[in-house]
Parts: C-alpha cells; sequence; structure tokens
C-alpha cells in the first residue's frame, strides 16, 4: 500500500500489524517531513517489524534512521525490528512516498 502522508502513515500503524514500512524523507507536504514521522512513530510506539529509510535526500534519510536507532538503544522502540538505510539516487524511486508493505 502507498501513502503519502504522516497521518495516512500514522493512521496505518495504528490499525494493521505492518510487516515492512519503507519511508522517504521527503514528502508529498513540504513542511513535514519523514524525521517527523519517525518522531512521532517513536513518541506513539507505532512500529512495522522492519523499517527501511529509501531517502535520496541523505542528511534527512540519516537523521531518520539514527532517530529510530536511538529509539532501540533507549528501549522506546523493540531491539528485535530491523532498521535498514537503503539511500537511492534520485531518480530510482518517486519522491514524496512512504511505502508500507
Amino acid at each position: 500500500m502507498l501513502v503519502e502522508t504522516i497521518d495516512e502513515c500514522l493512521e496505518l500503524l495504528q490499525n494493521f500489524d505492518i510487516e515492512h514500512l519503507s519511508l522517504d524523507h521527503d514528502l508529498l507536504n513540504k513542511t513535514r517531513n519523514g524525521f517527523m514521522l519517525v518522531q512521532k512513530m517513536v513518541k506513539e510506539k507505532l512500529f512495522a517489524n522492519r523499517i527501511t529509510i529509501h531517502s535520496a535526500n541523505s542528511v534527512g534519510g540519516k537523521a531518520m534512521y539514527n532517530c529510530l536507532k536511538q529509539a532501540q538503544r533507549n528501549l522506546s522502540m523493540p531491539p528485535a525490528i530491523i532498521v535498514s538505510l537503503r539511500p537511492l539516487p534520485l531518480k530510482s524511486f518517486p519522491s514524496r512516498f512512504c511505502n508500507i508493505i
């Protein structure tokens, strides 16, 4: 399933058991981004079993990854969740999307 906003992603995480969540930093709304989503996920303890950061925005993607890894170190997020950083070239994946598999 493909969602384009923070709210849509959070709603799915609240209502479904998500196996794999693939996140981009640069979303449709320029004032709300993937880092904000990750912060909300940690605050509300909403996670998938596996989370991949696929953003071509290297700074934003690393910030998202580091936020999730810090949550694991703080035990705010279960350590069994697999978190991966897979930066992509700009032309490999359409920007502004959050994929939920």
